[in-house]
C-alpha cells in the first residue's frame, strides 16, 4: 500500500505513532512500516559489506522489517528518542548481532589488517613519511584490489566497534543501575542514555584535532576513508591508522569513566 494514497496521508509520522500507541491498529502499523522502510533499507545498504559474505541485502531487510514491527509495539515517545533515531540504532545493532554470530572479521581478514598496519609502520620508519595505499600493497606483494577490500573491512569493523562500545556500555550501565524490567518502562533510561552520550562527547573532545575531524567526517558526514584522505590531504593508510587509534582511545575513556561513575555511586 502506498501511504500517499491512504487515508493517513495528511497525518505526520509522529501523529501516526501516537495513533498506533493508542489503538494498536493493524492498518496504522502497516502505514508506519511503509513510511519507515527507507530507514531499514538505507542501513542495510550502508552496512552491506559487514554481511554480504554470508547473507543477502534482501535477507537483512526482511530481518529489519521484523525489528521495525517489534519496535513499533515497544516505542514510547515520552521515554525514547525520536523514532527514526531509535530505529536506526536498533537496526544497526541487529546487523552487528548477526555479524557477530557469523564470526564476521575472520582470522584471515584480521591477519591481513595486521600485516597492513605493520607495513605502514615499517615504511613510515624507513622513508620518514606515511606511505600511500599503492606503496603498502606493493610492499606486501598484495593486489591493490585485495588491499582496498581489506581496508574497507577494517573501516567497517571500526564502525561495528564504535557501535558495540556504545551498546555494551549502555548494557553495563543498565545492569548496574536499573532493576530487571522492561527498559521502556524505566524512567531512569533516558538519564542513562544522556549520561553515556555526555561521556562520549567528552571523550571525543579529548582526542587530537585530526582524530576529532576524522570521527566527525566518518560518523556524522558519512565519508569513506578515501574521501576523508582527500579532504584532509593525508594518505588513506594514515587516515585508517588515526581512525583506529581514536576508536581505541574512546573505548578506554568510556570504560574508565563508567568505572569511576560506578564507584562514586557505590
Amino acid at each position: 500500500m502506498n501511504h500517499n494514497d491512504s487515508k493517513y496521508k495528511d497525518m505526520t509520522n509522529e501523529e501516526l505513532l501516537d495513533e498506533y500507541a493508542r489503538t494498536h491498529s493493524l492498518e496504522v502499523k502497516q502505514e508506519l512500516v511503509s513510511r519507515y522502510m527507507y530507514v531499514v533499507k538505507m542501513i542495510a545498504v550502508q552496512m552491506r559489506d559487514v554481511y554480504l559474505s554470508f547473507t543477502q541485502v534482501e535477507d537483512i531487510v526482511q530481518e529489519g522489517v521484523i525489528t521495525l514491527m517489534n519496535l513499533l509495539d515497544k516505542y514510547d515517545s515520552t521515554k525514547n528518542a525520536k523514532f527514526e533515531t531509535y530505529l536506526s540504532r536498533r537496526i544497526r545493532g541487529m546487523i552487528i548481532d548477526i555479524a557477530r554470530k557469523q564470526e564476521w572479521g575472520s582470522r584471515n581478514v584480521r591477519k591481513n589488517m595486521k600485516l597492513i598496519d605493520n607495513a605502514i609502520s615499517e615504511l613510515t620508519i624507513k622513508n620518514g613519511k606515511t606511505p600511500d595505499s599503492k606503496d603498502v600493497a606493493e610492499y606486501l606483494n598484495m593486489s591493490y584490489s585485495k588491499y582496498q577490500e581489506t581496508i574497507g573491512k577494517k573501516s567497517l569493523l571500526s564502525i561495528v566497534s564504535l557501535d558495540m562500545i556504545m551498546l555494551e556500555a549502555q548494557e553495563k550501565q543498565r545492569a548496574a543501575q536499573l532493576p530487571a524490567a522492561d527498559e521502556n518502562q524505566q524512567p531512569e533510561e533516558t538519564y542513562l542514555k544522556k549520561e553515556l552520550s555526555d561521556i562520549l562527547e567528552k571523550g571525543i573532545g579529548m582526542l587530537k584535532e585530526k582524530e576529532r575531524i576524522i570521527i566527525s567526517l566518518y560518523y556524522v558526514e558519512e565519508l569513506n576513508m578515501r574521501e576523508i584522505a582527500q579532504v584532509m590531504n593525508v594518505s588513506e593508510p594514515r587516515i585508517s591508522q588515526l581512525h583506529s587509534g581514536a576508536i581505541r582511545k574512546l573505548r578506554d575513556y568510556i570504560e574508565q569513566e563508567l568505572q569511576m561513575n560506578g564507584k562514586k555511586k557505590g
